[in-house]
């Protein structure tokens, strides 16, 4: 069945493809528990660990994850102020569809096969995932890389109640060179694989609460209204490498958004407009917030 799937998977135009261990993950619970420790969080993640950390808190016939990896890469556009997973139509719904075609074909194939499919919906930590699978590595700013498209690639799980053959991690990580650490403009990358996430330039750009003095501060050393990619853009894992090779993130594609186009839209047009973007989830007014925020001329 691990063949079948791969071979399924190929006709997704899914090149990276891997099983990932049940868990529960041990080791990630230490991690995560540290970061809380030390106030490493933003509030936007699941709160109870054991969610976070046991798959079978999802599912508890769970018996494999599937992983896949979806590179977005479609080159740098100058003046571009959105980040670039979201210059294409949301990237959720691309891959929702193509998970829920591999678990189709897996329940038309397998007796009683059930499954649940997500992409960065669920609890659990889906570059962690990525790693067990082997389908990627960590780098420093805790993307997960791979050698074809760098770090510019979504992740999607399918938990599942078939054991496919799991998959070990890769024996490596970045080449650790530290250029992310020092161009970073809110300094969130600590070193030693750990992140302030609350420093991030992307989670600033979504933050729901009123932006502090030193947000806005970092926010305008960048000059994005949604995402930042700073520390890939930099990245010599990321220097030539390939488009990707899925049609889907090569069409319809968006780099900017004008404050005097959002300021003058209503709710309801933004929605029309904008709702089947990635960068739409938080609303008009939070890029609104964003786009006044980088005009006004003070410090």
């Amino acid at each position: 069945m691990k063949k079948s799937l791969i071979q399924f998977c190929q006709k997704l135009n899914i090149e990276h493809v891997g099983i990932a261990p049940v868990g529960p993950y041990k080791e990630l619970e230490k991690i995560l528990r540290d970061r809380v420790d030390k106030g490493y969080i933003t509030g936007m993640e699941e709160k109870d660990l054991k969610k976070r950390t046991d798959p079978k808190e999802q599912m508890e016939d769970a018996a494999s994850i599937i992983v896949c990896l979806f590179p977005y890469f479609t080159g740098n556009f100058e003046n571009s102020n959105i980040s670039k997973y979201t210059y294409s139509i949301d990237y959720h719904m691309i891959i929702k569809e193509k998970l829920e075609k591999i678990g189709e074909f897996f329940k038309a194939h397998i007796k009683g096969f059930s499954y649940k499919s997500f992409v960065d919906t669920g609890p659990l930590v889906d570059r962690y995932l990525a790693y067990l699978a082997g389908v990627g590595y960590f780098g420093l700013n805790n993307h997960i890389i791979t050698d074809p498209y760098g770090s510019f690639v979504f992740i999607g799980y399918i938990i599942n109640n078939y054991p496919f053959e799991e998959d070990k991690p890769l024996d490596k990580t970045c080449m650790r060179c530290g250029a992310c650490i020092k161009k970073c403009p809110g300094g969130a990358i600590l070193g030693g694989f750990k992140i302030d996430p609350r420093k991030c330039v992307s989670f600033i750009t979504q933050k729901k609460e009123e932006l502090t003095g030193e947000e806005i501060h970092i926010l305008k050393k960048n000059n994005m209204v949604f995402g930042c990619d700073i520390c890939q853009d930099i990245c010599p894992h990321n220097q030539n490498i390939a488009n990707t090779n899925m049609r889907e993130f090569k069409t319809a594609l968006i780099y900017t958004l004008k404050e005097e186009e959002i300021s003058e839209m209503s709710n309801k047009a933004f929605k029309r407009i904008y709702g089947n973007r990635a960068f739409s989830w938080r609303g008009k007014k939070i890029i609104a917030r964003n786009l006044h925020v980088l005009k006004r001329k003070d410090k």
